[in-house]
């Protein structure tokens, strides 16, 4: 009987889970008109309906087609159009032209995640606990979509003209400057890195292993906008000195001189441009929207370098995930003023982290059976490790170990910067 009680709670939990994502993500496009949701700003970026339908396909596609005896697509042409990369479903839209769908309209779209939600909601009863595990897969999965609708998107609103707001600002108080950075010594010796245990994680995050930590030492917290400032100031991004050859021939090509969504007149008066219109560069916030060329420079220029994935992870862990500036709900992201505190902070939420490390696997990895072992490990080329969060990454989407990854040059993401030195 006791045994019955606990899986009925089980199933009402994951059902819970399953409800709130899924809600989440609708609340976030309701202050989006039907031709917000449609237009793409570049190749990278994604529609934000081509958001909300993807990741409805991966539960049409994976759980519902795959493991639910008589369910019926709810359109034939829809994994045609909101496959992402996955090799092993088939053809699917290109993706530099997914702005390129006027249909479905929004509105359809929503249907369309009606439609799933409520097969899935009928067949969760009766679902294996690998078929389970594979909804758990899919809801983490949404989560990092969530964040990404919300880069995309800001990235379009940029674009803009009119330069639109989302959101109205968030109402917040006057921040005082953070202090000079203090540096935090770090582990030394052998440290286990990576996932263990029962709780969900990425194939990529594991397998738990040994790494070997050199002293070394962290800030204390994030380079700030005032900091970056002085950055440019001083010349930062004229001088190739500072710069790989790579991240060099990048700022000559695109004439960069400060980070994504940043303007000044004559270097001074800097605004940047976010979900909630453009505003003053608050400087006691940590700098964001910087690549890793750029992660790169600044800690050449301030005589350091970035933190290793492993000294990074390290360090994060016995800290809990849930603090810090986090996406709660449908509310304009930005990253905060850091307050006041020994030890270690803003380790997670606010900006995502470069690290100095390789997107790679870890020893002994292998990628999962089927279709989903496409997940992650083929892209594990050419990328860097981001740790961290950020302030549109939903809460209680993080850990430690957790590993995201772009290439160098990307920045249209929460994208910012720890130091890290020798001892």
């Amino acid at each position: 009987m006791g045994k019955h009680i606990t899986s009925e709670r089980l199933v009402e939990e994951w059902t819970d889970q399953y409800t709130r994502i899924r809600a989440l993500s609708e609340s976030l496009v309701q202050p989006l008109s039907d031709a917000d949701a449609t237009v793409q700003s570049m190749d990278d970026a994604s529609p934000a309906k081509w958001h909300l339908a993807h990741v409805s396909w991966f539960f049409e596609t994976f759980i519902l087609r795959d493991h639910v005896p008589d369910y019926s697509l709810f359109d034939e042409d829809y994994p045609f159009l909101f496959n992402s990369y996955y090799e092993a479903e088939g053809e699917r839209h290109a993706r530099p032209r997914r702005g390129m769908l006027t249909r479905p309209s929004l509105d359809e779209v929503l249907a369309y995640r009606a439609h799933v939600d409520a097969a899935l909601m009928a067949a969760s009863p009766d679902l294996a606990p690998d078929v389970r595990a594979l909804v758990t897969l899919g809801l983490h999965h949404e989560q990092q979509h969530q964040e990404l609708l919300l880069t995309d998107i800001l990235h379009l609103f940029a674009q803009n003209p009119l330069q639109p707001a989302m959101w109205r600002a968030p109402s917040s108080m006057p921040a005082p400057m953070p202090g000079p950075i203090v540096w935090i010594e770090g582990r030394t010796g052998v440290a286990a890195i990576g996932h263990e245990g029962p709780d969900f994680a990425f194939d990529c995050e594991g397998p738990r292993h040994d790494g070997l930590l050199a002293p070394h030492a962290l800030a204390n917290r994030p380079v700030t906008n005032g900091e970056w400032i002085e950055f440019i100031s001083d010349g930062g991004y004229a001088d190739p000195r500072l710069w790989l050859s790579d991240g060099w021939a990048w700022v000559q090509a695109n004439a960069i001189s400060a980070p994504l969504y940043w303007e000044s007149e004559a270097g001074r008066d800097w605004t940047c441009f976010g979900h909630d219109g453009r505003h003053m560069v608050n400087p006691a916030a940590p700098v964001t929207h910087i690549s890793l060329y750029e992660a790169d420079a600044y800690a050449s220029w301030a005589g350091v370098r970035l933190p290793t994935e492993e000294e990074w992870e390290a360090a994060a862990q016995g800290i809990d995930p849930a603090g810090g500036h986090q996406l709660d709900e449908a509310a304009a992201p930005r990253p905060r003023a850091c307050e006041q505190q020994h030890g270690l902070a803003q380790m997670f939420g606010d900006v995502w982290e470069w690290t100095g490390s390789a997107y790679r696997p870890y020893p002994r990895f292998h990628a999962a059976e089927g279709a989903v072992g496409e997940y992650n490990g083929k892209f594990m080329s050419g990328q860097f490790v981001l740790k961290g969060g950020s302030c549109a990454t939903p809460r209680g989407h993080m850990r430690a170990s957790y590993r995201n990854f772009f290439y160098p040059h990307q920045r249209w993401q929460f994208t910012g910067l720890r130091l890290a030195k020798d001892l």
